[in-house]
């Protein structure tokens, strides 16, 4: 039995609205998050889900606590939280002006001074990329490339394992989190190159297979969209 897995981007946080540096650290979701994800909430409430989940950083869990409660169809019960689905970790860069964060990545990288992470991406790739974060990083701290591909593997293998004969789930966690798991599992990448980045409150819905395979079929859908999936 297959299970279908919703994945869903906390709504914007104080963090989001000051264009700072968000990985692990955390910042309370802005009163525009919240309304904005009373919209997501509302568009999913006659969506049924067997069990709901979120990362164990906070914004993920008051996420998708308002799903919840606003959900007319499900019986959800305890949410459990899983520390896999946290946010790729940024290092010593936690917290700072996310423009001058890329300045440093794109000189660490070999590029002229940029603050596009979308161009950073696209001209050193997405593996180079994370290379570059962690040697921008005064402490060598922030995830590279191996390390968050194995944590990403042991969200999956963790999450098929809790939902094993389950229909379908709904985890709530975070945009760059998410859009790596896209640049490796949604059909319309190429696992190299940058894709757009989720929205606050926008859902990617992803298959978790029994043999463990897993693949992303839809990703950032927003809004009116999401009554269509």
């Amino acid at each position: 039995m297959s299970t279908e897995v919703y994945l869903v981007r906390h709504g914007e946080t104080m963090f989001n609205q000051l264009n700072k540096v968000q990985g692990w650290a955390d910042s309370p979701l802005t009163v525009k998050g919240i309304d904005d994800l009373k919209v997501t909430a509302h568009n999913l409430s006659q969506v049924h889900f067997d069990k709901m989940y979120s990362s164990d950083l906070k914004r993920a869990i008051d996420t998708v606590h308002l799903i919840a409660d606003a959900n007319e169809v499900s019986n959800i019960g305890k949410i459990k939280k899983f520390p896999a689905f946290r946010e790729v970790f940024f290092g010593t860069f936690e917290g700072d002006d996310i423009d001058q964060t890329w300045e440093k990545v794109s000189l660490a990288g070999g590029m002229d001074p940029s603050t596009d992470v979308n161009e950073i991406i696209n001209t050193l790739g997405i593996y180079r990329f994370r290379e570059a974060t962690k040697k921008a990083d005064p402490r060598h701290l922030a995830e590279n490339s191996a390390e968050l591909d194995d944590r990403m593997t042991r969200a999956i293998e963790q999450l098929t394992e809790e939902a094993r004969g389950l229909g379908r789930v709904l985890i709530v966690s975070h945009g760059d989190f998410i859009k790596t798991l896209g640049i490796k599992y949604w059909k319309q990448s190429d696992g190299l190159h940058d894709i757009p980045f989720p929205e606050n409150g926008s859902v990617s819905r992803g298959i978790l297979h029994d043999n463990g395979k897993f693949e992303i079929i839809d990703y950032n859908v927003k809004n009116q969209d999401l009554l269509d999936m």
